[in-house]
């Protein structure tokens, strides 16, 4: 399932989304909005902005996971908008038969998202900083 939403991305309803009726591993990343960037400064809230071609694009990327590695399902949830610290921005998840399959998809499919050219990401500092 591929999902680009406005709401908060909620651990306990994403869960329920991926099919792991085969599955013995299941592998969850969340990325979160962090307060130091390692520029020197100090994040206020980041904005993401997705092009119509976002779906597209992430469906691309778990077709590939699912093509590469064992997998019974890929669930892949982009949040847009402004996210402030601490705020849910993505959700990676693979089920599998096999762990390491499910850990690689899983790892792999976070790269490919932080890379995505669909995405618009403008990240705004605090002034006090």
């Amino acid at each position: 399932m591929i999902q680009i939403t406005v709401e908060p991305i909620n651990p306990a309803d994403s869960y329920p989304l991926l099919s792991a009726t085969f599955s013995g591993s299941i592998v969850l990343h969340y990325a979160v909005v962090k307060e130091q960037t390692g520029v020197g400064k100090t994040t206020s809230c980041i904005d993401y902005r997705f092009s119509p071609a976002a779906t597209e694009e992430m469906t691309a990327i778990a077709t590939e996971l699912k093509e590469t590695w064992r997998l019974e399902d890929v669930l892949m949830i982009r949040r847009e908008g402004r996210l402030t610290v601490g705020d849910i921005i993505s959700l990676v998840a693979a089920s599998s038969p096999a762990s390491e399959d499910a850990f690689e998809a899983c790892k792999q499919g976070i790269c490919r998202m932080k890379k995505m050219k669909t995405v618009t990401k403008t990240e705004r500092y605090d002034d006090n900083a």
